[in-house]
């Protein structure tokens, strides 16, 4: 069997090399991959990246099955083209996609259908943005309304710094066309987790619960990013707490779907925020596996991933459970020059490839590459392509332990400018 995996990131090395852990499975295609996903056994790259020719390929190289990682080929309709022609992917329609794609249509949405959120105005007028600013006060959270690769929400602490994001979206268009809209936001104090389940248009398959670091620097500082971080499982999560997302998170979504129109299949993430008190509120609805929630998630997967995807495909997920390692998951990130912002490329990596070729450090960890390719001296070095260049995952018998090692192995890893916050779980050490 021959599957294909759409995407270029640490989210789809990750599925990608669980995907090829199946004994079922003869080779695993990466479209565009990395440099990680060109050199694990049984991946190969595809350098193709239209929908069309994706499609094509698939159908000529009898694929069983495609899984989308990215959010930008399903918010532009991969999946209806795929099975337009008959040929089984998975991952949520065009349009069921604005659920991501549009925030503002989000927002709506969960009003529509009683899914508890945070309060919020819509603008494009940047007068009328200001106005509102200066009746609600700070803190307050300004969000482009399109996708902005995790890169577009400002928590602004004072109204100057929200005043400056508003100019900053409307005026300057620093987030193109995703900010040609933007959302003010309540501002929602907690501890923010990770949600995520699998979808078959009726039924859900919970995954193994995570919490992600998204601000660049220690303790939560910095500017936001796609995530810098993450573990599993989160401590905050408890079983009754769970129950509770799943019924009014969750389920909500898929029920709303449904009238709608739109049966969801996929991965479903649910950002929430759970205030001290246990009130839930979600702060964003994805419709892909999170980065880097995937890696330490799948780490920690003991299930054939194939088989469970399979299902959701079938639609016959509540005949399947997934089975996890009792262990802690973690994996650091580690970021180029530059990132968020504006990202360097270039930068060699030293150490990867002597880590890559070790067996004696064990089985405990893997190292998920995002933003790298093959380059440098006769494209036999790797070198940085992008802002999240690796995720160095982890397992430990805590928090604590799966920690220690992830930063153990990453001090073997060096490049020029890499950016990396050191206190990666420390929300579950800390107490």
């Amino acid at each position: 069997m021959k599957l294909l995996v759409i995407g270029g990131g640490g989210r789809e090395h990750a599925l990608a090399w669980k995907l090829k852990q199946s004994p079922r499975i003869h080779k695993v295609f990466v479209a565009p991959g990395n440099a990680g996903t060109a050199l694990e056994d049984g991946l190969e790259n595809l350098p193709i990246t239209t929908i069309p020719d994706l499609a094509e390929f698939a159908k000529n190289e009898s694929i069983i099955f495609t899984v989308v990682g990215p959010e930008a080929p399903l918010a532009a309709g991969i999946v209806d083209t795929f099975r337009s022609v008959g040929l089984k992917i998975f991952g949520p329609t065009k349009q069921a996609t604005q659920l991501e794609a549009s925030k503002d249509y989000s927002k709506a949405f969960m009003q529509r259908h009683g899914i508890p959120t945070a309060a919020y105005a819509s603008f494009a007028d940047p007068a009328e943005a200001h106005k509102y600013l200066n009746k609600k006060g700070a803190p307050i959270v300004i969000k482009a309304d399109g996708l902005a690769a995790g890169k577009g929400v400002k928590v602004a602490m004072t109204l100057s710094s929200a005043h400056a994001a508003v100019d900053s979206m409307l005026i300057d268009n620093s987030m193109g066309v995703a900010g040609a809209r933007i959302l003010i936001e309540e501002f929602l104090e907690g501890e923010e987790v990770s949600f995520i389940v699998m979808a078959d248009g009726h039924h859900v398959l919970p995954l193994a619960t995570s919490q992600d670091h998204k601000r660049l620097r220690d303790g939560d500082q910095g500017p936001n990013t796609g995530g810098m971080g993450a573990y599993s499982p989160a401590s905050i999560i408890t079983s009754e707490l769970h129950t509770r997302i799943i019924s009014e998170v969750i389920q909500p979504v898929m029920r709303g779907m449904a009238q709608e129109g739109q049966h969801y299949t996929g991965f479903l993430y649910a950002g929430l925020m759970i205030a001290q008190d246990g009130n839930i509120n979600v702060l964003e609805y994805n419709c892909r596996m999170g980065d880097p929630e995937a890696q330490p998630i799948m780490l920690r997967l003991k299930s054939d991933l194939s088989i469970l995807v399979e299902h959701a495909i079938n639609g016959t997920l509540e005949k399947v459970e997934a089975e996890w390692d009792r262990r802690t998951a973690l994996g650091v990130v580690m970021a180029a020059h530059g990132y968020p912002e504006m990202p360097r490329r270039g930068d060699i990596i030293y150490g990867l490839s002597e880590l890559l070729s070790m067996k004696t450090l064990g089985e405990d960890f893997h190292i998920f590459q995002a933003g790298t390719m093959m380059g440098g001296k006769d494209d036999k070095e790797i070198v940085t392509i992008g802002g999240r260049v690796l995720c160095v995952t982890t397992l430990g018998d805590n928090v604590k332990i799966a920690q220690h090692r992830a930063y153990e192995i990453a001090d073997k890893i060096r490049f020029d400018g890499c950016q990396m916050r050191c206190d990666i779980g420390y929300l579950a050490t800390s107490f």
